[in-house]
């Protein structure tokens, strides 16, 4: 599996800088764990709901984005915060030898477990010997 770069066009935002944000994202750390059947992401996410999650596969291709949702008390500001951008996004490269069909997602208290299985043929397999 490879990382690839992806930009993604979102409604036009401008930070306090004055910068353009509508290509800016935080790249959330991600660990990638493979075993003999399968791939699994864990992605670090913090500030992110559920709600807010998208977890896209289209080709060979692999999106991860999250909405950074920082809720405050009513009638208290921010005085100072450390998250600029409000998007998480993430896009990798698949091998045509996994099983995108068949993958399994979870999120909690901000990790996103993402767990896809390798295509049957390329599963290890036991073979039976038998004595004559």
């Amino acid at each position: 599996m490879n990382e690839r770069t992806s930009v993604a066009k979102q409604d036009r935002q401008v930070s306090a800088e004055g910068q353009d944000r509508r290509d800016v994202a935080m790249t959330p750390p991600v660990d990638v764990i493979e075993d003999a059947y399968a791939i699994t992401l864990l992605a670090d996410m913090p500030g992110v709901s559920k709600d807010k999650l998208n977890v896209q596969f289209e080709t060979d291709t692999l999106t991860i984005e999250g909405e950074v949702s920082l809720d405050l008390p009513e009638g208290m500001e921010s005085s100072h915060a450390e998250v600029r951008l409000p998007l998480y996004r993430r896009v990798f490269s698949l091998s045509r030898e996994l099983d995108t069909e068949n993958s399994s997602a979870e999120f909690r208290n901000g990790v996103l477990k993402l767990r896809i299985p390798k295509a049957a043929h390329v599963q290890p397999r036991k073979i039976e010997v038998r004595t004559a």
